[in-house]
């Protein structure tokens, strides 16, 4: 039996209001909680039971998926009572692993989903002989992460933090919270304290000589990543789009960039929707642009309005003719009046 810990515990501050009630990981995302398609993946690589460590609104994830017999799998929940950082919260559950010393351990992050092979990478870890197996990804500008160097055989050689000056850029891989740890490992790590898995763990790994392999993937690309989880009802006029049951999109309105269309939503005529997401029931109107947003349940947008990297909560109304971009967020049933000027926007 494989057996993971889904790190859980984030309070998901850059997406409020859409977190004030509902874990970041609960979100929706392509039509189903964010957590669902981590689930999915996972049984599919053989993986059946999974310790939830939590902290923020832990009922939440309690009450959706309850002890998991209804997915096939054995779920289990630890609250994290004080902050613990990464390591220490992988800390914090080992007392309700059931793994013996040698065996794999596969801990995912719960806000974040990748395309890498989780059945192949299990299998590498153990081929290897590997105390600790992490997942890379590259990125195009990696001077916001901490740098994961390896050597021409995946064997990580060091962690760098944030680079500072452009000769510190050693490598483009960075850590995309995905690991597979030997039980012993875990068990390792100082218990009842903040641990931080990559500037105290890893590093610390390093030095005692312990073999930390890399399994790298670059999923830049719209469609790299699959899940068991995606509900089969794409609408196949937008091929880089989700639209669910029950939405409205016309003819005349633009998808793309991934966008998912919740139940019952609707895209008017003219309205573009590029890598954004629509919750249930909401709307966009004629002529408005929806940029790398999410928009919440029932939340309707405005004619001509503009949105570009912002998050509107369930319930709000952006008036016709407003702009909001980077950043800006809009509280639940809050209620933004048309703009007393407007301007023309072309969505392409």
């Amino acid at each position: 039996m494989a057996e993971a810990i889904l790190l859980v515990g984030g309070k998901g501050t850059r997406l409020r209001p859409l977190t004030v009630n509902t874990p970041k990981p609960m979100l929706e995302v392509a039509g189903v909680p964010f957590l669902s398609h981590q689930l999915a993946r996972a049984k599919a690589a053989g993986i059946t039971r999974i310790v939830f460590a939590t902290a923020y609104k832990p009922e939440v994830f309690e009450e959706y998926f309850g002890d998991g017999s209804r997915l096939g799998m054995e779920l289990v929940y630890v609250q994290e009572i004080e902050p613990l950082d990464t390591a220490g919260a992988i800390r914090n559950v080992s007392d309700r692993l059931e793994s013996a010393a040698h065996e794999p351990v596969m801990i995912f992050n719960g806000d974040i989903l990748s395309g890498v092979d989780l059945a192949a990478l299990l299998a590498e870890h153990g081929s290897r002989g590997a105390d600790v197996t992490l997942h890379l990804t590259k990125v195009a500008d990696p001077r916001a992460f901490g740098l994961v160097p390896t050597d021409a055989d995946g064997w990580v050689t060091a962690f760098r933090e944030k680079p500072q000056r452009p000769e510190d850029i050693v490598t483009d891989q960075i850590n995309a919270g995905c690991y597979v740890f030997r039980r012993e490992v875990i068990d390792g790590i100082p218990a009842g304290r903040r641990v931080s898995v990559e500037r105290e763990t890893f590093p610390g790994l390093l030095e005692r000589g312990a073999k930390v392999l890399a399994r790298g993937s670059a999923d830049l690309v719209l469609g790299a990543i699959t899940s068991p989880a995606v509900p089969a009802t794409t609408c196949p006029r937008y091929g880089e789009a989700l639209v669910l049951d029950g939405a409205e999109v016309d003819e005349g309105a633009q998808l793309g960039a991934g966008s998912t269309v919740g139940r019952g939503a609707k895209v008017a005529e003219g309205a573009a929707v590029y890598g954004s997401v629509l919750g249930t029931d909401a709307s966009v109107a004629a002529g408005a642009v929806v940029r790398d947003s999410i928009i919440g349940r029932g939340a309707r947008i405005g004619e001509g309005t503009v949105l570009e990297g912002a998050v509107v909560g369930d319930g709000a109304v952006v008036g016709a003719g407003n702009e909001l971009l980077a950043g800006v967020r809009v509280s639940c049933g809050c209620r933004l009046p048309e703009a007393s000027v407007r301007f023309s926007h072309d969505p392409s």
